[in-house]
C-alpha cells in the first residue's frame, strides 16, 4: 500500500504536480470503471436501435414533388444552365434581334440606340448550342451584374413566345475556385491531422449525404421535424465521431454527453420557439417555402435548424472534455473522481467562455446586413432586438449557448466515471516516486 505522505524529497503528487504534465506516458488510459462502462456502451446501443427505428419510420416516400413556380421555366420543366465564356464587353444600344439566341458571326444591331446597356459575347461551351455565340444585354442598376472579358459564367435557358430558346445570365462559374479551396481544405486538414483529418472528412461527407438523402426529403413528406432532425443529428455524431476519434470508451463517453445535449437543444428551441412567437417569415426564403410548398412548417424548419446547428460546437465541447479528464486521469493515477473532475471542469469553463463568443459572434455577422438596414432606419434598440429577423438569432445563439453549458458538466462526469473505477482513490492507488535528480557533476549522460 503506498504510503500517504509526500515522497522524500518534498514534492507532492496529484493533479497540480509540475512534473512530467503527461509529456512522457503512454495513449493508454487508466484503468475503466467496468459498470459504468457497460452502463455508457448499452444506452450507445438502445439508442442506436431507437435512431434505425426512427429512420425507417420517418424515412421519405418516394412521391415526387411539384416544382415551385420560381425554379420553373415557361413550359413547367426544371431549369437549366449551360456554361459560356465572355469574349468581349462593351456599353452600347440595346435591342439586338440576336440577344439572348445562339448565332454563329456577328450579332444583328440594334435597330434603335434609345437607351444604352452593358453588351456581352459570349461563347456556348456546354449544351446543343456548343460552339456558336450569344450576346446578353444588361441595364445598369443596382444589383446587375458587372461582366469582363474572359470570365465564364453560367446562363439559364429559358423558352421563348416564338418556341426558340434564349439564354440570359444566371451566375458566374465558380466550379474551378471552389474545387481549388476545398481542395486546399482538405490537403492542410490531412497534412496537419494525418489519417484522423482524413477520417473527419469522410464524416463530413456523411454528414452531408444525411442531409440531402434523409433529412429534406423527410421535412418535403411533411414528418415533425423535431424527429426527422434528432434522427439525422444522432446519425450524423455516430459517424462523425467514432470516424475522427475511433471506437473507444473516451468517444463514446462524448458521444453520449453530446446525444443528451442534443436533445436538451431540441427541448430548448421547441419552448423558446412557442414562447416567443417566432415564425420565420422574416427570411425571404421561409417565405417562399411557405408560399410554395404548403405542406412544409416553417417553425419546423427553424426548429431542425437550430438542432442540427448546435451539433458543431456541442461536438467540439464534449470531445474536448472527454479527452481531458482521461488524460487527467492517466496522468495522475492517484487522483480521485473528484479531483479528476474539478481539474477538467476548470478547462471546460475556459472553453465555455470562448465558444460563446465563438457562437454569438458568428450569428452576429451572418445578421450584419440586415442590422445595416436597421440601423439607417432609425428604429429604436427594442424593436429592432424583439423583430423577427434579430430575435431568431438571439433565441439561436441563447439555445446553443445554455446546451453548450450543460453539456460541459455532463460530459465531464460521463468521462470520469469511465476513466476512473469507483475503487480507485488516493489511499488505495500506488503513488509515483519521483527519479532522483542527477547529479551535475557526474559528467555523465544518459542516450
Amino acid at each position: 500500500m503506498a504510503p500517504h505522505g509526500n515522497p522524500p524529497d518534498g514534492t507532492k503528487p496529484g493533479l497540480d504536480s509540475h512534473a512530467g504534465h503527461g509529456h512522457g506516458h503512454s495513449d493508454t488510459p487508466a484503468p475503466l470503471g467496468p459498470v459504468a462502462a457497460k452502463v455508457v456502451v448499452g444506452l450507445l446501443v438502445a439508442i442506436a436501435v431507437a435512431v434505425i427505428a426512427g429512420a425507417i419510420a420517418l424515412w421519405p416516400s418516394q412521391q415526387s414533388v411539384d416544382i415551385p413556380l420560381p425554379f420553373q421555366t415557361s413550359g413547367g420543366g426544371a431549369v437549366s444552365t449551360e456554361a459560356g465564356t465572355i469574349t468581349s464587353q462593351s456599353i452600347g444600344p440595346c435591342g439586338s434581334p440576336d440577344a439572348g439566341r445562339a448565332f454563329t458571326g456577328n450579332p444583328t444591331p440594334a435597330v434603335n440606340d434609345s437607351y444604352e446597356c452593358q453588351r456581352s459575347i459570349v461563347d456556348i461551351t456546354t449544351g446543343e448550342d456548343a460552339g456558336k455565340r450569344t450576346v446578353l444585354e444588361i441595364a445598369p442598376g443596382p444589383g446587375q451584374p458587372t461582366l469582363s472579358a474572359g470570365e465564364d459564367i453560367r446562363m439559364v435557358l429559358q423558352a421563348d413566345p416564338s418556341g426558340g430558346v434564349r439564354y440570359s445570365f444566371n451566375d458566374y462559374s465558380r466550379g474551378l475556385p471552389l474545387a481549388l479551396i476545398v481542395g486546399v481544405f482538405a490537403v492542410v486538414i490531412c497534412v496537419v491531422a494525418r489519417w484522423r483529418g482524413f477520417r473527419a472528412l469522410v464524416g463530413l461527407l456523411i454528414a452531408f449525404a444525411v442531409l440531402v438523402v434523409f433529412m429534406l426529403p423527410a421535412l418535403l413528406d411533411g414528418a415533425p421535424a423535431i424527429p426527422v432532425a434528432l434522427v439525422a443529428g444522432a446519425v450524423i455524431l455516430y459517424a462523425v465521431l467514432y470516424l475522427a476519434h475511433g471506437v473507444n470508451l473516451r468517444t463514446s463517453s462524448a458521444l453520449l454527453g453530446t446525444l443528451t445535449s442534443m436533445a436538451l437543444a431540441a427541448v430548448l428551441s421547441y419552448v423558446a420557439i412557442r414562447m416567443t412567437h417566432l415564425t420565420g417569415l422574416s427570411e425571404e426564403q421561409n417565405t417562399a417555402v411557405q408560399t410554395y410548398i404548403g405542406n412544409v412548417s416553417v417553425t419546423g424548419l427553424l426548429l431542425a435548424g437550430f438542432i442540427i446547428g448546435s451539433l458543431g460546437v456541442l461536438n467540439d465541447v464534449t470531445i474536448t472534455q472527454a479527452s481531458a479528464a482521461f488524460e487527467l486521469a492517466s496522468v495522475d493515477e492517484t487522483a480521485s473522481r473528484r479531483e479528476i473532475f474539478t481539474a477538467a471542469m476548470r478547462v471546460g469553463r475556459d472553453h465555455i467562455a470562448s465558444t460563446v463568443y465563438t457562437l454569438v459572434l458568428a450569428y452576429a455577422g451572418g445578421a450584419l446586413p440586415l442590422l445595416l438596414l436597421f440601423s439607417v432606419a432609425d428604429r429604436s434598440i427594442q424593436d429592432v432586438l424583439t423583430g423577427d429577423s434579430v430575435a431568431i438569432e438571439i433565441v439561436r445563439s441563447a439555445v446553443g449557448g445554455v446546451a453548450l453549458a450543460l453539456s460541459v458538466p455532463l460530459t465531464t462526469a460521463i468521462a470520469v466515471l469511465l476513466a476512473r473505477p469507483l475503487t480507485s482513490t488516493r489511499s488505495s492507488a500506488p503513488s509515483r516516486t519521483p527519479k532522483p535528480a542527477r547529479s551535475r557533476g557526474s559528467g555523465r549522460h544518459s542516450a
